[in-house]
Parts: C-alpha cells; sequence; structure tokens
C-alpha cells in the first residue's frame, strides 16, 4: 500500500507542472515517455533485466494497456489544460466508482460494506467540493463552456482510468513493473510521434532549453517512478482499495495548487476533502 501512496503523493504535482510550462499536451506526453523509455532503456543493457522481456502475447498485452493509458492521460491532461487544478482532478476521480462495480465482474473481488461505504463518502465529498448540481453540470455542456469542457474531459479520463485499474490488476500479477513502464511509455511515444513531428511547434519546443525541465521532471518522476511504484503495489493490494485510495490524489493536487499556483480554495472544498481524506483512512483501516 505504501508504493500506492507514495505515486499517488508523485502523481499530485502533475498539474503544477502541466500548468507552469504552459506546453502543448501531446508535446508532454511524449517528450515525457521519450525521457523515460531513454531511462529504462539503460537498464536493459544488464542481462538481469533483459530477462523479463516478455514474449510477443505479453507485449500484445502491454500494447492494449498503452492504448488505454494513453486515453487516460491525454484526456487527464486536456482537463487540466482547461479547467481548475481541482476540477481536473476531482472529476478524474470518479473512477473509484466505477472500479468499486466492475471489480466484482472481472476481478472477482467481494464487494464489501466498507468499501461501499468509503465510495459513497468520497463520491459524496468529490461532488460538494464542485459545488453544482448535476442539471447544472450537463447544461454548462451544452453551452459550450471551456471550463465545463476541462470537467467532461476530466470525467471521461476517470473512466479510462477505471479501465486501466482492472487491467493493471490483472497484468501487474505476471509482469515485472519495470518492464510495464518501459512497454506503456514506448508504445504512446509510438502513438503520439506522428502527431508531435506534424506540429509545427516542435522544432522550437526541441531547440528551446527552457522547456527541458518539464520533460525532465514528467519523464523521471511522472513517467518513471511513479509508475514503477504503483504497477509494484498493484500486486498486493485490491482494485477496489486501490482506487479509493487514489481519492487523496485530488486533496494533495489542490494542496500544491494552493501552495505554488494561488489557487483558492473555498469553504466546500474543505469539506469535500476532508470527506475524501476520511473514505481513504477507512480504507487503509481495512
Amino acid at each position: 500500500m505504501l508504493y500506492i501512496l507514495t505515486a499517488i503523493f508523485l502523481w499530485s504535482s502533475l498539474g503544477i507542472v502541466i500548468k507552469v510550462s504552459n506546453m502543448p499536451v501531446h508535446m508532454l506526453m511524449f517528450f515525457s515517455c521519450v525521457t523515460s523509455v531513454l531511462l529504462i532503456g539503460l537498464m536493459f543493457t544488464k542481462k538481469e533485466f533483459r530477462q523479463y522481456i516478455p514474449k510477443r502475447k505479453g507485449i500484445l498485452h502491454l500494447f492494449v494497456l498503452a492504448f488505454i493509458s494513453l486515453i487516460n492521460t491525454f484526456s487527464f491532461f486536456f482537463a487540466y489544460k482547461n479547467t481548475s487544478v481541482a476540477n481536473a482532478v476531482l472529476t478524474h476521480y470518479t473512477a473509484p466508482v466505477m472500479v468499486a462495480f466492475l471489480a466484482p465482474i472481472f476481478l472477482r473481488e467481494k464487494l464489501t460494506i466498507k468499501v461501499l461505504v468509503s465510495v459513497t463518502i468520497a463520491t459524496a465529498g468529490l461532488w460538494i467540493m464542485l459545488g453544482i448540481s448535476v442539471s447544472q453540470f450537463f447544461g454548462l455542456v451544452i453551452a459550450g463552456d471551456k471550463n465545463t469542457g476541462g470537467i467532461l474531459a476530466g470525467l471521461f479520463s476517470g473512466f479510462a482510468y477505471a479501465v486501466l485499474i482492472i487491467l493493471i490488476r490483472i497484468l501487474a500479477q505476471n509482469f515485472n513493473p519495470l518492464i510495464m513502464t518501459f512497454f506503456q511509455n514506448f508504445f504512446i511515444a509510438i502513438f503520439l510521434m506522428p502527431v508531435v513531428f506534424l506540429t509545427s511547434q516542435f522544432s522550437n519546443i526541441l531547440l528551446s532549453p527552457s522547456s527541458w525541465w518539464a520533460f525532465g521532471i514528467m519523464g523521471i518522476v511522472h513517467s518513471t517512478i511513479a509508475p514503477i511504484l504503483y504497477f509494484r503495489g498493484m500486486r498486493d493490494v485490491t482494485a477496489n482499495r486501490t482506487a479509493i485510495l487514489g481519492y487523496l490524489e485530488p486533496v494533495c493536487a489542490i494542496i500544491l495548487g494552493v501552495i505554488f499556483l494561488g489557487e483558492v480554495v473555498m469553504t466546500k472544498t474543505i469539506i469535500g476533502g476532508l470527506m475524501i481524506l476520511f473514505s481513504g483512512y477507512l480504507t487503509i483501516k481495512s
């Protein structure tokens, strides 16, 4: 569980880097993945790591993992770019609700009373923090509000994240975390390569040392260290508990947003955040 909590804390700083760098989402994703691939690739020069490289069928599974991860990450980054850090992470973390009902079907995990209580409390906290009703939300979507577009992207990333948690829980039993991280980032970089190379900003960004810090931080911290820890933790922690622990990321992200971006925290955010923290406590206690 400590592996997952550490990964969640590292990922909670992602919104700061995205907003401060002020760079296109696909560029950030591509160069951070390339950085991670090069970093882990150096480890494959040692025979002890090469033995973990899977056969053709295993690589196909990791290809699917990378594709879903791309959808999840791109929509999540889009949400960060178009709405506040709070809105982006809170809508993204509708995933635990979906996982609570998908895990018994695909993983045969028991849907316990504690899991239901934790999900209910965390979800209620989420909506309190958002501060709008369902009808108001869809009204803003229809009106084409940019901020709401970011929220909608966050909800879509939440669905992709739920699917991702289920898939990782299955694959983590059979693959080395280092291998999963390498191939996930490798395939995402391949998927994005045509889009990146056809972008007029490519050469400017590549030749601008001022943007390299973002690639370095995201490549090392968010695309390498955090995924390795997360994949390792998923070997031992159920999908339901992992998803509920993920609710701690919005709280950490909002705190960091206040400290580094000066974002205002309202009373409803504090109340909702405390409810989410309490649901995380129930999960850890169990």
